[in-house]
């Protein structure tokens, strides 16, 4: 048999490999914020036909055995390969096959800005959401420390700061990501271990995607110089800085309550605090009032209306926002300016 097809007797299993992604998995839904999302008895799991999602399916389906909580598969069709219609029934099948109670094939169209790997993630995350009942349920992904090591480098490569290279969080409600700890050859030594062939997809050995370059060329050759042990530095730098990024969000809420003057902000109170927390402050500021597309420089620019005031005029922001400083507070208008501050 071909494709995902092929599930074996259990004989053929690697216990080690299997056991650590099901322990994995184990120990992530026993903590208690994943606990209370398994209420009223049902977990999802996003499964692509991939060694990493084969892998978590048959964890998930393990646990909710245990557990006695129905777990649903959901396959993808992105349709953007010839027969990947009939991959991705193989994926739904062979999720049955290692036990989950349910796999359900949802079908999307992908389009709109960013390249085909940003509309292909934005469709898929879209549709995985579209499935949940309600917005408090979880959704196991399949990404392992190799993904985690990608998306910080990916950070490092785009100058994003310290919440782009924390990566991607355990627990990001709806999505539960157990396997970050692993690394993919765990997954699929485990599929090895379960009998299931993995599918292939071609566009992960695609060099016009960047994270194919990345995953490649660039993370071999790190692991060739720095003698081993990128992807778990990577992830491990990964950690520490959500740690961090955490501990400052936490202290910055604080500053926010306290500057909160109505829809404006008051700058005595900004004034004193360090950068860091007030464009912390001013970012979630922003963003409630609906300014998209923020950049480091834009925080920066309307940072400077608090930490180097001199008089000067209004920030202009996407979407045709402006931040302006008047009599000590930051207002947020939907024009320019037609005078000066105070």
């Amino acid at each position: 048999m071909t494709g995902t097809q092929a599930v074996r007797t259990s004989s053929r299993r690697d216990p080690d490999a299997v056991l650590a992604v099901r322990r994995a998995v184990r120990r992530f839904l026993d903590e208690p914020e994943c606990a209370r999302r398994l209420w009223p008895g049902e977990l999802y799991v996003a499964v692509s036909g991939g060694a990493d999602s084969l892998a978590l399916a048959d964890a998930a389906a393990h646990a909710g055995r245990r557990r006695n909580v129905r777990v649903h598969a959901i396959v993808v069709d992105h349709g953007l390969q010839p027969g990947s219609a009939g991959v991705a029934e193989q994926a739904a099948e062979t999720a049955r096959r290692l036990g989950v109670d349910e796999a359900t094939v949802v079908t999307v169209t992908v389009a709109g800005p960013g390249g085909p790997e940003a509309a292909a993630r934005r469709a898929r995350y879209a549709a995985l959401r579209a499935q949940l009942p309600e917005p408090n349920r979880l959704v196991l992904l399949g990404h392992t420390r190799d993904d985690q090591a990608e998306t910080v480098l990916l950070g490092l490569g785009r100058g994003s700061g310290a919440r782009s290279l924390s990566g991607m969080r355990p627990l990001d409600p709806p999505w539960g990501r157990p396997l970050l700890d692993l690394s993919r050859s765990v997954t699929t030594q485990a599929c090895a271990g379960l009998g299931v062939r993995p599918w292939s997809d071609p566009h992960n050995s695609d060099r016009r995607f960047t994270r194919v370059r990345l995953r490649e060329e660039v993370l071999p050759l790190l692991e060739d110089v720095l003698s081993g042990g990128v992807a778990a530095a990577l992830a491990r730098t990964a950690a520490q800085l959500r740690e961090d990024t955490d501990a400052l969000d936490a202290l910055a809420e604080e500053l926010a309550e306290r500057a909160h003057d109505g829809a404006a902000l008051d700058v005595e109170v900004l004034e004193p605090a360090p950068p860091a927390l007030r464009r912390r402050v001013l970012r979630g500021w922003l963003l409630a009032e609906g300014v998209p597309e923020l950049t480091d420089a834009h925080l920066r620019a309307v940072d400077a209306l608090i930490g180097r005031w001199r008089g000067q005029g209004g920030v202009w922001l996407p979407g045709d926002f402006e931040a302006r400083r008047s009599h000590a507070k930051l207002m947020l208008n939907a024009s320019r300016p037609t005078t000066r501050g105070d």
